[in-house]
């Protein structure tokens, strides 16, 4: 088993240069099996319109330690406000894209008090079922054995839609630069772990912060039936489907992603 003490991660700090209200710390948590760097796009779009924004590496992926074995999503949550205590941020915005979003769910679970809004993008709550268990345990066997090479190959066209694949090259070769560099170790740790991952359905109906649900239309992963149960378990939430975007809606249509998150960050009080 993976120890539960808390490692210091890999991260960007980005700062505005200058803003004219004390807008919120978005934090934002990257998927699997990718890095900080999926967030590009929204650093520089939030950064410019005054908001601080934290981009961590999860353990085991980017260039955070690797802790082989099985990280759970309570490991990875803890492993968050342990970087918030040492950036010394009681309260932030805490978005996540897939994995990334049941971190979120999960952190909500252990440190509401930490949570001014939350961002759940192209993720789902419910526990694994005895199913997936079998598939995620036996992926993580096959990285273990292979690498990810391979299965990147296999799932680029479910990571990115494939009209964004054949009009944005650039973008399919930043998310297999991602999953290609990705620790074998750290992916099977994490695939293990999530397959053991608790029902977050209830907790989204007592949540009562400001939630931004979005996907995208062509999602294969995370549906956007996934996205509308979401929406409707929350109270206080905003939907938004990309339209032909997969399930990285952020990096295949950025503009769009931003301004609607823009438009969702700007009704939240200052901090």
């Amino acid at each position: 088993m993976t120890t539960s003490a808390p490692i210091d991660l890999a991260h960007d700090d980005r700062s505005p240069a200058r803003s004219p209200r004390r807008r919120p710390t978005v934090l934002l948590v990257h998927g699997h099996p990718f890095d900080r760097s999926m967030w590009a796009p929204q650093v520089t779009a939030l950064t410019a319109a005054g908001y601080r924004v934290v981009t961590p590496d999860l353990r085991g992926y980017g260039d955070s330690e690797v802790a082989p074995g099985i990280t759970t999503l309570d490991v990875f949550a803890e492993d968050l406000a342990a970087l918030l205590d040492r950036l010394d941020i009681p309260q932030v915005v805490i978005g996540g894209l897939s994995m990334g979003g049941q971190i979120v769910m999960e952190f909500c679970r252990l440190f509401p008090e930490r949570v001014g809004a939350i961002v759940l993008a192209d993720t789902f709550p419910r526990a694994e079922t005895p199913e997936g268990k079998v598939f995620r345990n036996g992926v993580a066997d096959r990285l273990l054995a292979e690498g990810l090479g391979g299965y990147a190959d296999e799932v680029i066209d479910k990571m990115v839609a494939p009209a964004t694949i054949a009009a944005k090259p650039e973008v399919a070769a930043h998310v297999l630069r991602m999953m290609r560099s990705t620790s074998p170790e750290g992916a099977a740790a994490a695939l293990r772990g999530r397959a053991e991952r608790p029902d977050y359905c209830k907790l989204l109906t007592q949540l009562t912060c400001p939630a931004w649900v979005v996907v995208g239309e062509d999602d294969v992963y995370t549906p956007v039936s996934d996205a509308e149960y979401m929406h409707r378990q929350l109270s206080d939430s905003t939907l938004t489907v990309v339209a032909g975007a997969g399930h990285m809606p952020n990096l295949e249509y950025p503009d769009e992603f931003n301004a609607a998150l823009l438009a969702f960050l700007e009704t939240l009080p200052d901090a």
